[in-house]
């Protein structure tokens, strides 16, 4: 994140924004305020960037003749995920902060080596780690205890479109999200690498909710896709994993997916 606040600080807040005089860069405040207004709006715009390519290019259509599909619900998921967005930053902030400020394992090209095998290696790293933490968060948030007060939001949508993706409570929001917060901070991770594993989540995160259940059929044991989403949203107590079916397995709540049955809906 330090990367994108410099290019700000650089080319726009320092020279346009902020006093001149007596606010230096590396200012708390100033970093908290300067956070608080990138995250906001970058993931605004993320969010509808990413979710309006989706419902135009990806997402199945029919999904909304679906008797389970709530009136004006694409409306309610954007109003939901923008009601919360502000308040899932305030921790997200606070955790960008420290990052900044260098309690992180993020590194540089000048600190170590980095090319495609590094980055495959953090990529496969990643994956692994914070789809294990999300699969037990995320089941933990399906405890009766929490349920009603943290993730049943996010279970109105039924049958969710794109735009659903962020539509949380705030909190289930960043709670989901904190395995790739914490993955920072307990094992190298290349800044570059960092942003472009943020922008995948995101999408990913995008995808899972689209209804498009085009995955080829040699995958489909193994990726948690949206057609194991779109299960878990109908039924609950099922595929609660991020990126793979491993955990569910393991955990034996993994549910075969209705529409694999449906050879025609295969992807050789």
């Amino acid at each position: 994140m330090d990367l994108v606040l410099n290019i700000y600080d650089q080319w726009l807040l320092t020279p346009y924004v902020y006093p001149k005089e007596g606010w230096p860069e590396d200012s708390l405040l100033r970093q908290i305020l300067s956070l608080a207004l990138l995250i906001n709006i970058h993931g605004i715009l993320l969010y509808f960037f990413l979710g309006t390519f989706s419902y135009l290019f990806l997402f199945d259509k029919k999904q909304m003749e679906h008797p389970l599909f709530l009136k004006n619900q694409i409306r309610q998921e954007i109003k939901v995920s923008l009601q919360n967005i502000p308040f899932m930053s305030i921790p997200t902030i606070i955790v960008f902060l420290f990052e900044i400020r260098g309690y992180s394992r993020l590194y540089d090209s000048s600190q170590r080596s980095y090319g495609l095998i590094p980055f495959l290696k953090e990529f496969g790293s990643f994956l692994f780690f914070t789809d294990m933490l999300i699969y037990f968060i995320h089941r933990g948030l399906h405890h009766p205890l929490v349920y009603k007060h943290c993730h049943k939001l996010h279970h109105k949508w039924i049958v969710p479109t794109p735009f659903a993706s962020h539509a949380f409570q705030w909190l289930d929001g960043f709670l989901q999200s904190l395995p790739y917060h914490l993955y920072v901070f307990l094992f190298p991770l290349h800044k570059i690498s960092y942003l472009f594993f943020f922008i995948f989540v995101n999408f990913w995160t995008v995808s899972i909710h689209d209804g498009n259940y085009s995955v080829p059929k040699l995958f489909q044991p193994f990726i948690n896709g949206a057609a194991h989403h779109t299960d878990h949203h109908q039924y609950y107590n099922y595929n609660y994993g991020q990126f793979f079916t491993f955990w569910d397995r393991l955990m034996c709540s993994f549910r075969q997916p209705l529409v694999y049955n449906d050879k025609k809906k295969n992807i050789d």
